[in-house]
């Protein structure tokens, strides 16, 4: 149910890098536990880095789904990666956030790891969120999992993605200004 916080549908039917950016102080929750979004990537169906960049399969359909529904997948087979459905065959992915609710799950889930390092990455984020394939074309309505209107506590920076070989030319990394909890430094 979408409660009053909540980002609705229309927010993210739009292009990639204008919602990633945007989503920079965003408040992202899995059953409750979560915190603010600190760093995302963007990915249209024209960038040849996207994995709807050769049309759909089975792997990406959420991509071409609903705008503000999950897209998740399992990234070199061992970590899963959560991404928001924007426009058709285009997504951002969350990168990190600074932990703020459930702090005390997170880390068993994690295995203890300090706070900084809790959700400084996609794998990282998705393990002490709860994120899994069953997420995968989930609404981010708000049950289980929501988007809250949050703003950035410092300006938002764009560089070049991470972990990419193709368009690493495009700036549609975008991170909170001097956060501890970016996956890397912007």
């Amino acid at each position: 149910m979408l409660s009053p916080e909540t980002l609705p549908q229309d927010f993210f039917q739009r292009p990639a890098p204008v919602v990633a950016r945007e989503l920079i102080g965003a408040r992202l929750t899995m059953q409750g536990i979560g915190g603010a979004i600190v760093e995302t990537e963007a990915y249209t169906r024209d960038d040849p880095a996207s994995h709807s960049f050769r049309g759909p399969t089975a792997r990406n359909a959420a991509m071409f789904g609903p705008s503000g529904h999950a897209y998740v997948y399992r990234s070199y087979g061992i970590h899963w990666c959560f991404n928001v459905v924007c426009e058709a065959g285009s997504a951002v992915l969350v990168r990190a956030i600074e932990p703020l609710l459930g702090i005390e799950t997170m880390a068993r889930r994690r295995d203890g790891t300090n706070v900084r390092l809790l959700c400084a990455g996609p794998g990282r984020l998705c393990q002490a969120l709860g994120i899994d394939r069953d997420c995968d074309g989930m609404p981010i309505d708000g049950t289980p999992m929501a988007i809250a209107a949050g703003r950035p506590k410092a300006p938002v920076v764009a560089s070049p993605r991470i972990g990419i070989t193709k368009a690493v030319d495009r700036k549609w990394r975008f991170c909170l200004a001097g956060s501890a909890y970016l996956s890397r430094p912007a």
